[in-house]
């Protein structure tokens, strides 16, 4: 089966990244909301990366929580990985595919670099 998706997305200066879930090598992180939250962010940041662009690049983050009661545990983590000044943010609950806590798209200002 296709999913008709793309990892990231470029319109000019900016980079629009498809929601991450917390998946590691063997699947969800074990471990919970927080866990799942910084592989998520972790996920987030391998497909900056591989537009080179960072973390504090991010202007504007979605969370995606199947409760709101896990909205405590996912804050501590996402406080703990991204800057201050932080991204403008929204977290919803939702019901989420294949038993994930949460899940974070990010749009990013990356201004790509000339060619040397």
């Amino acid at each position: 089966m296709t999913i008709p998706l793309s990892p990231s997305f470029r319109a000019g200066d900016l980079l629009f990244v498809s929601g991450q879930l917390g998946l590691g090598d063997t699947g969800l992180v074990p471990g919970g909301v927080a866990e799942e939250t910084r592989q998520a962010i972790s996920n987030v940041s391998k497909v900056l990366a591989s537009h080179d662009a960072h973390l504090s690049d991010v202007v504007k983050a979605t969370v995606f929580l199947t409760s709101m009661a896990d909205w405590p545990a996912m804050n501590e983590v996402y406080a703990e990985l991204f800057a201050d000044p932080y991204p403008a943010r929204s977290v919803v609950e939702v019901t989420l595919i294949g038993g994930a806590l949460v899940e974070i798209e990010v749009i990013a200002h990356a201004p790509v670099k000339p060619a040397p």
